[in-house]
């Protein structure tokens, strides 16, 4: 009862925010939404904080469930761009309250589906396993900077028929594939300059 009375909170602060801003959340407005007093908001989600990362663990668990199981015989590659894109739609579902996943750490039950799923595919695209750490870390600066950029107008250069469309966003999930399969296929001695040694030797 309690975590379906703390979902339903949730779900209205993310609503609030979507129509009205992230400015507009306040436990008084909240709890309106639900017919409760801001008194009662603390036992089901704590203060404003602790509410602020409910809405960080809501949209993490949004993500995991658009694109849901990552099917053992799907290639890696397919997932990353699958991945790539439900991250930017999540991003212009609610563009007011995305930016939370860069500003706030996730701590919630759901937190970590983000980083597993990029580790999976870097695993499984072959990168050794001391790189995949640093290089999940990069994938997933690169996609929540990218579409929170989109969505806060933020992002240097973006023309407004750019971000309405895909093109663009697609290309850099293409440059991320070719940046996988390199890491994932160690260059020889005789190929790299002068004093470098190739990743993991």
């Amino acid at each position: 009862m309690v975590d379906d009375k703390r979902r339903q909170i949730l779900d209205q602060a993310l609503a609030l925010v979507d129509e009205r801003g992230l400015a507009a959340m306040s436990m008084r407005a909240v709890a309106e939404r639900v017919g409760l007093t801001s008194m009662a908001l603390y036992p089901y989600v704590g203060g404003k904080d602790a509410l602020l990362d409910g809405l960080v663990d809501l949209l993490h668990l949004e993500l995991g469930t658009a694109i849901g199981e990552d099917p053992a015989d799907l290639d890696w590659r397919r997932r990353l761009c699958a991945l790539g894109r439900a991250v930017r739609s999540l991003a212009r579902a609610h563009p007011s309250a995305f930016p939370l996943l860069l500003n706030r750490s996730a701590a919630g039950p759901s937190a970590a589906w983000l980083a597993a799923a990029l580790q999976g595919i870097l695993a499984d695209a072959g990168v050794p396993s001391s790189e995949v750490p640093r290089q999940a870390r990069l994938i997933c600066a690169f996609l929540l900077g990218y579409t929170t950029g989109e969505v806060t107008g933020g992002l240097p250069g973006a023309a407004s028929e750019m971000l309405e469309g895909a093109t663009e966003f697609d290309a850099d999930l293409e440059d991320l594939v070719r940046l996988i399969e390199n890491s994932a296929t160690p260059r020889k001695s005789a190929d790299l300059p002068e004093g470098v040694r190739p990743a993991g030797g």
